[in-house]
């Protein structure tokens, strides 16, 4: 079983290993981090820019060097997009299990940047493939996490028509997660596309109803209801900017906070 291997690779090099930000109190102990597929892609349309995935490995290297419990979903739309792929005349189940088939990849590819680094990862998929992953079983991720193992969570929920949003909503609840990051191309959320509309307003801070009624495209709908159901923050933030999800996890003023009026 993957709980007893060693790590795949020797430590080549420890990242981050002295931080350019000096120590400070974490504001969140235990999180989830949700990347996109498309993160994994950088400038190409499809496949996987071992420059980026250097990059995010180097970020979550450097929040568990500090204590960091960090759990991670990973989506697929650098592989595959059920959505699309059913457009163009696939079954729409069978279009989202392709595209969770795709998110394996990804996990995998994390999975190695991080052991390269000395960082134990675990890969747990919520539809079973024994020879590269574990099941996903909740109690088992969060020893892994308490261990000080970077848990990656692969396969979406393991059923159609949910997006890899509502999976990390899901997962971070079952974890215990304080806090959902998730990282973006941009630095926050706007009231309209920053990349085309270059008088975009930012907002600081927004209150779960508030991107419902906006219908801001951040994350959908239903992950945004099962994190207000359950008063778990969401904080979107530039995933390339140096050293952010470090700074994200220390309650730092980046990016937009999404929480309770008054939180």
């Amino acid at each position: 079983m993957q709980d007893h291997r060693e790590p795949a690779h020797e430590s080549t090099r420890t990242a981050a290993s002295s931080s350019p930000h000096p120590s400070s109190p974490l504001r969140w102990k235990r999180v989830m981090l949700k990347l996109s597929g498309e993160a994994f892609a950088g400038s190409e349309p499809l496949g996987i820019d071992p420059v980026i995935v250097d990059h995010l490995a180097d970020s979550i290297t450097e929040a568990v060097q500090e204590g960091v419990q960090v759990a991670v979903v990973v989506g697929g739309g650098n592989m595959f997009r059920g959505a699309a792929l059913s457009q163009g005349g696939i079954d729409r189940a069978r279009a989202d299990y392709m595209g969770m088939l795709g998110t394996v990849i990804n996990c995998l590819a994390l999975q190695d940047f991080l052991e390269r680094r000395g960082v134990e990862t675990r890969v747990q998929t919520a539809i079973t493939m024994q020879q590269v992953a574990e099941p996903f079983l909740p109690r088992r991720a969060i020893r892994h996490l308490e261990k000080g193992r970077v848990v990656i969570f692969g396969a979406g929920l393991g059923s159609p028509f949910f997006s890899t949003d509502t999976a990390a909503s899901q997962r971070a609840l079952e974890i215990s997660a304080e806090a959902l990051l998730k990282g973006t191309q941009v630095d926050g959320i706007y009231d309209s596309d920053p990349r085309k509309n270059p008088d975009a307003v930012r907002f600081d801070h927004l209150d779960y109803g508030e991107v419902l009624l906006r219908d801001l495209a951040v994350m959908d709908a239903t992950a945004i209801s099962l994190c207000k159901d359950n008063d778990l923050p969401i904080v979107v933030f530039d995933l390339m900017g140096e050293g952010n999800i470090l700074r994200a996890v220390r309650g730092e003023k980046i990016g937009t906070l999404v929480s309770p009026a008054g939180k």
